[in-house]
Parts: structure tokens; C-alpha cells; sequence
């Protein structure tokens, strides 16, 4: 069996690290911060905008800034055939 991960690699999709900065509305003066990896597909990112239309209906804290890095972890193009060997003395 395959690993899911991997597979979403495969199709293109890297390991976003996404920081969120928000408050809650009966504490304004204190900045709070969630932070999370997930893969996505840059630079839409499809799942990230998933998970801020679910933040924004859902609960009651109010988004400040939202910082996104993101890493192609493995692509199809790194893959290349090799023809021959190399021997290191």
C-alpha cells in the first residue's frame, strides 16, 4: 500500500506550513496564533482556502494575517533514469 502522502506528492502537491494569526472577540488586545502543515497545490492552495471559508463561517474569531510557506517536496520531474554506475574510491 501506498502512502497517501506520497501519492499527493506525486501529484504535485508540497507541505505547506501555514501561520494564522487571529483574536477572539471578547479579548481584542490579545493576538493569538495557530500554526500547521498540510499538503497543497501552490499557489492556489485549494485545502488552505477550504480551511479560512471554514474559519470565517464557523468560528467566532476574527482572522488578523495569515502567512503561508510552502515546499515542493517531491515532483515528477526530480525523477530521472540513470545510465550507468559511478564508483567512488
Amino acid at each position: 500500500m501506498v502512502d497517501s502522502d506520497f501519492q499527493q506528492q506525486m501529484q504535485g502537491y508540497g507541505l505547506s506550513t501555514v501561520q494564522v494569526h487571529f483574536w477572539m472577540p471578547d479579548h481584542r488586545s490579545l493576538l493569538q496564533q495557530l500554526v500547521f502543515q498540510q499538503y497543497d497545490l501552490a499557489p492556489k492552495f485549494p485545502r488552505l482556502g477550504q480551511f479560512l471559508e471554514f474559519w470565517r463561517s464557523d468560528i467566532e474569531a476574527v482572522l488578523h494575517s495569515v502567512c503561508v510557506a510552502h515546499n515542493r517536496l517531491i515532483g515528477p520531474a526530480e525523477w530521472q533514469a540513470v545510465d550507468g554506475v559511478i564508483t567512488i574510491n
